[in-house]
């Protein structure tokens, strides 16, 4: 049987060749951009493993760096003892914008270093209740919503207590009560 070159559609018995020579094209041709694509999947994969790995140690070596420096800070306060220095409760009407009353109760305590600190506050005392008075009057129920009011109210009273005492200092101040009606 001679071959002769007219189209494929008047001789069946071509279509499987000219389909099998196509399928070899098509393997030959898909296989080899897989050859050249595994080297860069090993290539993306070894990246992301090298990067996860620096990650670990870069996290140990921060971690365990802290957990040391926490321990060393934990021993000192133990070692440093802090005394406490109680106020008498205050009761002070906050400013309303409307007319309506409010009122707040509040009791602090002073965190101060050592016995003589809480000495030196002692004959300073009226002024210091005097300094919390004038702001508190000055507040409104709004002032104090939320942690970050109370937080602002604790910063403003800290910042005007060493105001006060100053050339002594005080560490904290602490609220034992809080009551706004």
């Amino acid at each position: 049987m001679a071959l002769s070159w007219m189209p494929s559609r008047n001789r069946p018995e071509l279509l499987g060749l000219v389909g099998h020579a196509m399928a070899a094209d098509a393997e030959v041709g898909s296989e080899a951009p897989a050859k050249r694509g595994v080297p860069k999947l090993f290539l993306i994969i070894g990246a992301a493993v090298i990067v996860v790995l620096l990650g670990g140690a870069g996290a140990f070596f921060f971690l365990s760096s802290s957990a040391s420096g926490d321990g060393e800070a934990a021993s000192a306060p133990a070692g440093h003892d802090t005394f406490i220095f109680n106020l008498q409760p205050m009761m002070v009407n906050l400013n309303s914008e409307d007319g309506a009353s409010a009122v707040m109760k509040l009791t602090i305590a002073l965190e101060v270093a050592d016995e003589q600190m809480m000495n030196e506050i002692q004959p300073r005392l009226p002024k210091v209740i005097d300094a919390f008075q004038v702001y508190l009057r000055e507040l409104r129920k709004s002032d104090l919503e939320g942690s970050a009011g109370i937080y602002r109210l604790k910063e403003e009273l800290l910042r005007r207590v060493n105001i006060a005492i100053y050339p002594a200092h005080v560490q904290s101040v602490l609220f034992r009560e809080i009551l706004v009606q």
